[in-house]
């Protein structure tokens, strides 16, 4: 079922059920009250990444929270999308734009990881994940994905789950064209690498073609940013081995 995008969607920490009530927390009180004027009764979406989609009712107003009781279940919970993003982060602006895209695109697990020319060694987490959950509510995931921490770059191939085709962008490839590439991969288990503005040293590239598990694709004849080259790849992805 598609999400309905004429409701105010929320997300909550607490859990799911019908006639479960709690208080949202001040930002998002004030949001409703201030920003968007509901009132008393006023009914919106909420979810939690675990229960599914359920349709609240404001049950009280106070000048510091917004008394919520939960009715019904509107969505059943999916899976998290079966896909890796892992990416070199970018400065802020275009982390956040990055971060918000792939969640979009159906990213289930969001790995940043340190390359030799990654430009942020230590990326917010706190506004990573805010960022993860913004995109979650406007565009009806309830599947929100999952950030882990920063990985270096050689511990992530060597962890790498040799069942999983990890597909990198490589700014040094022979051709223009990705679609044989990805459309010889079987497996159904995917991971995405995107790396930093400065691309991928020439030591990272022999170390990723060395590996079996590991497919290269270019995007096309024009240089892309690290930002647009993460959404351009995973629409790639998505069209032909993903979910579309």
């Amino acid at each position: 079922m598609r999400a309905n995008y004429k409701m105010q969607r929320l997300f909550v920490p607490d859990g799911l059920g019908p006639d479960i009530e709690f208080d949202v927390g001040p930002q998002q009180s004030h949001y409703l009250s201030h920003v968007l004027r509901l009132g008393e009764g006023a009914e919106i979406l909420v979810f939690n990444g675990r229960d599914g989609e359920w349709s609240a009712a404001i049950a009280a107003k106070s000048k510091k929270a917004l008394h919520l009781k939960v009715m019904k279940l509107q969505r059943s919970q999916p899976p998290l999308p079966d896909l890796v993003y892992c990416f070199a982060p970018l400065k802020q602006g275009r982390l956040d734009y990055l971060v918000q895209k792939v969640v979009e695109m159906g990213a289930g697990i969001l790995q940043p990881v340190i390359t030799q020319h990654t430009q942020v060694a230590k990326p917010g987490i706190e506004r990573l994940r805010a960022n993860v959950v913004e995109a979650a509510e406007q565009c009806g995931i309830l599947a929100v994905p999952e950030l882990r921490e920063a990985e270096r770059f050689e511990r992530l191939l060597a962890d790498w789950d040799r069942e999983r085709r990890l597909i990198f962008c490589d700014e040094d490839a022979s051709t223009n064209n990705p679609l044989p590439a990805l459309q010889a991969v079987r497996e159904r288990k995917l991971g995405l690498l995107v790396g930093p503005e400065g691309g991928f040293s020439d030591e990272e590239r022999r170390m990723l073609r060395a590996l079996p598990f590991v497919t290269a694709i270019p995007l096309g004849p024009r240089i892309l940013r690290a930002d647009t080259a993460a959404v351009a790849a995973l629409a790639l992805i998505q069209a032909t081995i993903g979910d579309w």
